[in-house]
């Protein structure tokens, strides 16, 4: 049977594999890309990100819950909100991405390869098709991108329709009345307060004492405040023991004798590397209890002509952030010296209302023993905030009182996403918070809160100068 032969071999189509292979060819290497059929851009287009990102843009519109403040707590755009109406608009944006990945693959030459790939050596593959037939391909250098599928403990019995993992979320036949989300993590939070805001009574069951505990803690008191007012509760420090299915609906048991019903328990119990079917031993690779890939600064594995990126590496796991591996990856493998990635990584979190954040928290700081100083903004105060009807949002920069450069930037409010990468620039670029107070920024826009949380920072800096003199 021929053979497939290629420079760069790449397996998955997620965020991380597809900018490797388009970052291969474009070093004109030939490349080659193993993916699942029906997968084409990974569980990030089909399953995951651009699904779940555009559910809670139809939440947003449908419920109207953003224009609130201006027309009134019951106003919404469509009364009966079907399953219907959340899912179409996925299906059209998810077979909108699915094209923009093909498209980019075919017009950079690269040979997409259908199936499911298995490692026969350091540099050759089997690929599967569905019917069970494999044909072997080989590479100089293999990049492994499987990503990542929700964890399934055994102690948990998924049905599809009452019990389901995030994957099971678009498949819900109806907008549930009752909801427990088991796992306060981002992907839990996410679901709990899209639901929430739809009318679903949703119950969120966290182990640990708080949620997201990497973020700023007053923006996640505000969430927290926010998602009761969406009738949200939470039990931390409580352990989900068991699920069970009834004919009407679940029911979820907790370590402490509690027992909560419900029409839909989404178990969120964190994520497994997509690495089962690889057979890593035969190329002498090998992976941990949750199926991830150890790796070093250049994203080689142990095993010289492999490299891994994305999800299935570990921490951070966002889909942003395998991008750029997935880039730097292709770069090393071909030799082709790279700039080193500037490690300041924004974090977004995309509940209702959204987070985003960059550098240190201060609780970071304070552990550390950083000085700093912190600027706040109130949305309430802006123009721009009144006008898109948000008063809650809020804009905090941690500052150096050193060297007057930014050590953190934190948003929670409309358009926190786009906003933190301003901070971003400044922060990547070295500038100092005084940039920020002498920048001149349009009005009105969310922007400008930039420059009213910088004066904060620097008056009370100014403060504690004249007082220590």
């Amino acid at each position: 049977m021929d053979m497939d032969d290629f420079d760069v071999l790449v397996i998955g189509s997620g965020p991380g594999g597809q900018k490797a292979a388009i970052a291969a060819a474009k070093l004109d290497r030939r490349v080659g890309l193993v993916e699942r059929p029906y997968m084409l851009g990974g569980v990030c287009v089909n399953t995951g990100t651009i699904p779940s990102k555009t559910l809670r843009e139809a939440v947003l519109y449908l419920t109207g819950l953003d224009q609130r403040e201006m027309y009134g707590m019951s106003y919404r755009v469509k009364d009966e909100i079907t399953i219907g109406d959340l899912t179409s608009r996925t299906h059209h944006v998810v077979s909108r991405e699915t094209d923009v990945v093909r498209s980019q693959l075919s017009r950079n030459r690269v040979t997409i390869l259908t199936g499911s790939a298995r490692l026969t050596s350091p540099t050759t593959v089997d690929v599967c098709d569905s019917e069970g037939r494999s044909r072997p391909a080989s590479a100089k250098k293999i990049i492994i991108a499987t990503g990542t599928k929700p964890a399934r403990p055994a102690s948990v019995a998924f049905d599809e329709r009452t019990i389901i993992d995030a994957d099971g979320i678009l498949k819900l036949e109806r907008i549930p009345r009752t909801m427990v989300v088991a796992g306060a993590g981002v992907i839990g939070i996410e679901y709990a307060s899209m639901f929430a805001a739809l009318g679903t009574k949703v119950t969120v069951i966290e182990q640990r004492d708080r949620m997201l505990e990497f973020c700023d803690l007053e923006v996640i008191e505000a969430l927290k405040y926010h998602l009761r007012d969406l009738a949200v509760t939470f039990r931390f420090g409580e352990t989900v023991t068991a699920v069970g299915a009834r004919p009407e609906g679940a029911i979820a048991e907790l370590a402490s004798g509690k027992r909560i019903p419900a029409d839909t328990v989404m178990y969120s119990a964190g994520r497994q590397g997509m690495t089962d079917d690889l057979d890593l031993p035969a190329a002498g690779l090998s992976a941990d209890a949750r199926g991830r890939i150890r790796v070093d600064e250049n994203y080689r594995t142990e095993v010289p002509s492999i490299y891994a990126v994305g999800d299935v590496i570990g921490f951070p796991a966002l889909a942003a952030t395998s991008m750029e591996q997935g880039r730097l990856a292709a770069h090393h493998a071909c030799d082709e010296p790279c700039h080193a990635t500037n490690v300041l990584q924004p974090i977004g979190i995309y509940s209702l209302p959204e987070i985003s954040f960059i550098g240190k928290t201060e609780d970071q700081l304070t552990q550390d023993c950083v000085p700093f100083e912190v600027g706040v903004s109130r949305y309430r105060e802006l123009a721009r905030g009144q006008i898109v009807g948000d008063s809650y949002g809020v804009l905090k920069l941690l500052v150096s009182p050193v060297d007057r450069k930014l050590l953190g930037v934190h948003v929670f409010g409309t358009g926190a996403t786009e906003l933190v990468h301003i901070g971003q620039a400044v922060m990547g670029c070295g500038g100092t918070v005084d940039y920020l107070v002498d920048a001149v920024f349009n009005y009105p826009t969310l922007a400008e809160s930039y420059k009213v949380a910088a004066l904060d920072a620097t008056n009370k800096m100014r403060q504690v100068e004249r007082f220590s003199a």
